[in-house]
């Protein structure tokens, strides 16, 4: 008997390519979810992405109450959400305790916590000489970058790396990891 189809929801900051790559997914079939609802902290690139895929979406610019994300989230009838380049610190709701997770493009507990996003990851990896790099699937608790792991890919650092040449080494990681990570999760692995 097939997984049932899991009400999503997916918060965004940027340009929404992580959203467009879970999308693809579940059209592909991989990923047994409905994105019913994007949360966009602004207008932009990533909100009109969306739209243009036929998403709802909801602009919330700030950090969100958390009633009012209970409220927004309850109202399309999400189950889980998903953080896809979410700049804003989360406040959970009651009820989305373990049903919230983020990809973070760094191999976590390292490179993580306030700040550290986007191409300072980057950065902070190729200063600190690492060989390896990757992307964590993490749950999310009241701290940034410190709930449990779900699942991690590396990705080697090589000779003459750039932030920009590692950033889309990481991307290509990130796009297999979140969909698998969200298929077990929906599916009721850890």
């Amino acid at each position: 008997m097939p997984q049932p189809v899991t009400p999503i929801a997916v918060m965004i900051s940027g340009g929404g390519r992580t959203l467009l790559n879970l999308q693809d997914a579940i059209d592909r079939g991989e990923l047994r979810a409905k994105i019913t609802l994007v949360v966009a902290s602004k207008e932009g690139v990533g909100a009109q992405r969306a739209r243009d895929r036929g998403l709802p979406v909801v602009v919330e610019p700030g950090e969100i109450p958390a009633d009012r994300l209970a409220s927004i989230l309850r109202g399309a009838g999400v189950a889980w959400v998903a953080l896809a380049g979410y700049l804003k610190k989360v406040h959970i709701p009651p009820g989305f305790e373990g049903k919230v997770v983020n990809i973070h493009p760094a191999l976590l507990p390292k490179f993580g916590g306030p700040g550290m996003y986007g191409r300072r990851v980057h950065e902070a990896v190729l200063r600190a000489g690492e060989r390896e790099s990757g992307c964590t699937v993490h749950l999310c608790d009241d701290r940034y970058d410190t709930g449990p792991i779900v699942l991690q890919e590396s990705v080697p650092v090589v000779p003459g790396d750039t932030p920009d040449t590692l950033a889309a080494r990481v991307f290509g990681a990130e796009c297999r990891a979140y969909p698998e990570a969200l298929r077990r999760l929906l599916g009721g692995e850890r």
